[in-house]
């Protein structure tokens, strides 16, 4: 395999060898999956549904829930069919295009958590200008520019990977395609690539999760100054927010924001980043809000409704 041209697979190493292990972790990851992907999409379907959910955090949230869809899919399907597998095989187009839609998901996530965050910002701080500072228009802008921002991002990612010669083992040590095991084998210095990876992943993550923390710990600052039960619920809301925001970013500086060694605990860390943390957005979101989860009983009762008139 002297280049990508001739290279046509990876074998993926997956989480574990041992058959009892696999079994435990199919059950576990499917039933995350299982809930991860039906959650979200009545998620969408209340908020586009409920006309009372129409202000522009709903409609974030809405993107949020589409985003976290994709973001679940891109590696979960390929992970469950594996454990049953001999050999985890995923063509080179295959890994490339788990690789692309991975950096675009997930980055396009981080900005729009950003964009979430001056949302937050401009109903506490600025309530009486929040309609203008966060009108329909502007929202859908701020959307469309954080899927840009994804997409810009992956295609970087993607061009340096596909100008890099493969001429070694083409065992990937991990259960999904990524730049730090992709990287690892090819038979060409990468130091270039790499630093340029690190400073496009590295950089999106550190920045936008430093403008978080201290966005949120701006807001944190001026609710305990005031007392009812609205700052109340802003503050929950926040914390919530800020759970969501370290379980994102963490994982994705300590993986992407420093050199692409060898180190163990880079499957563990990938757990949380693709498989546990797309779990925590409708789990926080929804059942702590009791606007949606109060929409959300009424969409569910509709449809067990129109089940039972049918039958």
């Amino acid at each position: 395999m002297r280049n990508n041209s001739e290279l046509t697979e990876f074998v993926l190493t997956g989480l574990s060898h041992q058959r009892g292990v696999q079994l435990f972790l199919f059950v576990l990851f499917l039933t995350f999956y299982l809930i991860v992907l039906p959650s979200n999409i009545l998620i969408i379907i209340t908020i586009r549904g409920d006309p009372h959910l129409s202000s522009p955090m709903y409609f974030l949230l809405a993107n949020l829930a589409f985003l976290d869809i994709w973001y679940s899919s891109i590696t979960a399907p390929k992970m469950l069919v594996d454990f049953f597998a001999e050999r985890k095989i995923i063509s080179f187009w295959g890994c490339i295009a788990q690789l692309f839609f991975l950096h675009f998901v997930g980055a396009s996530e981080m900005f729009l958590l950003t964009v979430m965050a001056y949302d937050r910002y401009a109903a506490i701080c600025r309530p009486l200008h929040y309609t203008h500072m966060m009108s329909r228009r502007l929202c859908t802008v701020l959307v469309l520019f954080s899927w840009l921002g994804g997409f810009v991002h992956s295609t970087i990612q993607v061009v340096l990977i596909l100008r890099l010669p493969f001429c070694g083992p083409n065992e990937l040590d991990n259960y999904f395609c990524d730049i730090t095991q992709v990287l690892r084998i090819t038979c060409a210095d990468t130091f270039a690539e790499e630093m340029v990876m690190i400073f496009s992943s590295g950089l999106i993550s550190v920045v936008c999760f430093v403008a978080l923390l201290v966005s949120y710990a701006f807001l944190l600052s001026v609710l305990k100054k005031n007392s009812g039960e609205s700052a109340s619920k802003a503050l929950s809301t926040c914390y919530s927010h800020i759970t969501i925001v370290i379980f994102m970013f963490g994982p994705a500086i300590y993986i992407y924001a420093r050199p692409f060694d060898e180190y163990a605990p880079d499957k563990i860390v990938s757990v949380f980043h693709t498989i546990i943390f797309p779990l925590l957005n409708p789990i926080i979101y929804t059942l702590r809000n009791k606007e949606i989860t109060t929409a959300m009983k009424k969409v569910v009762r509709r449809c067990l409704f129109c089940q039972k008139s049918r039958r």
